[in-house]
């Protein structure tokens, strides 16, 4: 069995938006906002350094929890980044697709993204997949209930089975699981795709992760050996 590192899927909880604001004297929006500046910018960098799938954790399930201006300011900001800056998604040949409980974001919002999820559909160099209104348990329990929904099954499923029912089937689980802002937890995200990822720590908050910073990862990533319960 190989144990050769391949990195084709990264996948980010882009955390730290709010303390960065509030370390600067701002508004939390405002670290959302130049949080929100940044999707572009790395996902360049991911296509420079040969990625192909990037991951980026937008909004939780949890999340809804927060004030109704904080979700407001986060909402508009996924329909301006959908919209504004589409143009680039395409010129940078970027796809955009979208997990999580679309139904629950606010019309104008899912519309916005659902457009861009249709107007990039056939870019190549990268897959953009945003989690947005997602949690990792959601995921799996939606995927039980898509299971029950289907005619009796003539076997016991598989885990490969199980894997086709999930937000997006095709795509393959992430090699690499970067949480920016310092905090070592996954926070519902990706549960069941992650389950071999490396898992790399940043204290650089979101809005100032970088093509450097991400570069870093990616050489930390290709330092290990990953052995996927296999011996070396």
């Amino acid at each position: 069995m190989t144990t050769e590192n391949t990195l084709n899927h990264i996948a980010i909880i882009m955390d730290g938006n709010g303390r960065w604001a509030q370390e600067r004297g701002l508004q939390r929006t405002e670290g959302h906002r130049q949080g929100a500046n940044n999707i572009l910018t790395i996902a360049q960098a991911a296509i420079e350094n040969g990625i192909k799938f990037l991951t980026l954790y937008a909004f939780s399930t949890e999340n809804w929890k927060r004030p109704p201006s904080e979700i407001a300011a986060l909402m508009s900001l996924a329909a301006s980044f959908s919209t504004e800056h589409l143009d680039q998604l395409n010129q940078n040949d970027i796809k955009v697709q979208v997990i999580g409980r679309i139904d629950d974001v606010p019309f104008s919002t899912r519309n916005s993204i659902l457009n861009a999820v249709k107007k990039t559909k056939n870019n190549r160099a990268l897959t953009l997949t945003l989690a947005i209104s997602y949690g990792g348990r959601a995921e799996i329990v939606d995927a039980v209930n898509k299971i029950l929904s289907q005619p009796r099954p003539s076997k016991r499923l598989t885990e490969s089975d199980f894997a086709d029912f999930l937000y997006q089937p095709d795509l393959p689980d992430p090699d690499l699981l970067i949480r920016t802002g310092g905090d070592h937890r996954i926070s519902n995200f990706l549960l069941w795709q992650i389950a071999y990822a490396e898992i790399y720590v940043t204290p650089t908050y979101w809005p100032d992760f970088s093509p450097q910073d991400l570069e870093k990862a990616i050489s930390d990533f290709n330092s290990r050996t990953r052995r996927f319960g296999a011996l070396k």
